[in-house]
């Protein structure tokens, strides 16, 4: 079983925090391990006071769930009482949005990206460009299917 190293996580922040200086935008990054555990978070100067909680439950569903958290809407959308349940069982809430991207190599899941910050869509876009950049896999099982699907964003 890999694990994602401090050294890989701040690789991934960095390019993210580059991808949004780039954008004129000032985010929040999180990195957790596959387990949901943050391993880092960094702020970038001007990001709002709440970007980085949002980044770091991101990263959290996205690693727990095992898919990116835009793939989580229609679960959301078809079963919201047991969704919203899902927080409660958590240690941070589970969202259904744009800018949590799982970190997979290899076949297995090593955790969870999560940006805040910029547009739903710049989050998003930002996550997935960094981490095809740095040779994560981007495909993830759709939920009650079988086969490989690709994150919406």
């Amino acid at each position: 079983m890999s694990k994602l190293t401090l050294a890989e996580a701040e690789e991934i922040l960095a390019g993210t925090l580059a991808r949004g200086a780039e954008l004129g935008k000032a985010l929040s990054v999180a990195v957790v391990d596959a387990g949901g555990h943050l391993i880092s978070v960094k702020r970038s100067d001007g990001a709002r006071a709440l970007t980085p909680s949002i980044a770091i439950a991101k990263a959290y569903s996205s690693a727990i769930m095992e898919r990116p958290t835009n793939m989580l809407y229609d679960w959301a959308n078809s079963n919201p009482g047991f969704f919203a349940q899902l927080s409660t069982m958590a240690s941070h809430p589970i969202v259904a949005t744009e800018g949590g991207v799982t970190i997979k190599r290899d076949g297995e899941i090593l955790g969870g990206l999560g940006v805040s910050g910029g547009t739903p869509a710049e989050d998003q876009t930002a996550c997935e460009e960094v981490l095809t950049e740095l040779g994560y896999e981007m495909t993830f099982a759709a939920w009650g299917r079988s086969g490989e699907g690709k994150s919406r964003g």
